[in-house]
């Protein structure tokens, strides 16, 4: 296939923090304070210590204020709940996201349930979750939401469109299976036990592949003329002179690549995408907050 069938995430998020941080000025202008996101990391993982640094750089280079918060891994779940809502209550925070996953002993939908739903820029809250359901304005995990804006900056409408969603979670399958009826696809949520995955799969002109398993997908599974969004992030184990192993998507690139129209990379795809859309949605609650027209194009 030819580079013009690789969708590239990363120039695409590019693009979308570039008109954020344009819109963050207008912003400052008409409030006369910087919308703000507040982090929150609880112990030391180090991928989520990563995850949280790109989170924060991100949010300044837009423009944005950023509040970050580091606790020990012991922190009791009272004390995580006592600072969700401490900024719930923040009129300089518009946007709160507590880095998952939680340390053992605490409860994720626990600590998540004490979220603003307003401030809820992670799409997590059963409020926005619902609000999705139904066909209502909610905030979208931003990594469905991400992969939404590159099929439609790819294929324009999507109506009419066979859409195959591998992968079932709360974060990814299924806010995207609502995100596409939402664009009249006709949807399919796979998963592992769907029977003759790749049969289903062949009837696909989108795949959406969030399944968390090192190039599950084949070529051979791919109709000629689909799209591939694949959103999985798996590094493999070390080839001999190597001192880490390459990281891999879902889908088996090179094989799936023959016969899609077009594809996400691993890495390059999927994952700028997140972080952009993160500071969108950060943007939406600070318009929101201080009763402002949105800006256009969000």
């Amino acid at each position: 296939m030819s580079t013009d069938n690789i969708i590239d995430g990363k120039a695409f998020a590019a693009d979308l923090r570039g008109r954020i941080a344009a819109s963050v000025l207008d912003f400052v202008a008409h409030s006369g304070r910087k919308p703000g996101l507040a982090v929150v990391l609880v112990g030391d993982d180090p991928a989520s210590q990563v995850y949280v640094g790109s989170k924060k750089k991100a949010t300044i280079e837009a423009g944005m204020a950023s509040f970050e918060y580091r606790l020990p891994e012991d922190t009791a779940q009272a004390d995580l709940i006592a600072l969700v809502e401490r900024l719930n209550a923040d009129e300089q925070v518009d946007g709160i996201l507590v880095q998952l996953p939680l340390p053992s002993h605490m409860d994720d939908k626990a600590v998540i349930a004490e979220l603003d739903p307003a401030k809820d820029v992670d799409g997590f809250h059963v409020v926005n979750a619902g609000r999705l359901a139904v066909g209502e304005d909610a905030f979208v995990p931003c990594t469905p939401l991400g992969c939404l804006m590159l099929l439609k900056d790819r294929l324009g409408d999507l109506s009419g469109k066979n859409a195959v969603v591998i992968g079932r979670s709360n974060i990814v399958g299924k806010p995207m299976a609502q995100l596409l009826l939402a664009e009249n696809c006709t949807v399919t949520i796979a998963h592992s036990r769907t029977q003759d995955l790749a049969d289903v799969v062949r009837r696909a002109d989108i795949i959406v592949a969030a399944v968390g398993r090192a190039e599950m997908v084949k070529g051979d599974w791919i109709k000629d003329g689909a799209v591939v969004i694949d959103v999985g992030i798996n590094r493999l184990a070390p080839a001999e002179g190597e001192t880490k192993g390459r990281l891999v998507g879902d889908v088996a690139f090179a094989e799936a690549a023959v016969h899609s129209a077009a594809i996400t990379p691993v890495p390059g795809g999927v994952g700028p995408m997140t972080i952009a859309c993160l500071l969108r949605n950060t943007l939406v609650a600070a318009y929101r907050r201080a009763d402002l027209p949105r800006p256009k194009g969000f």
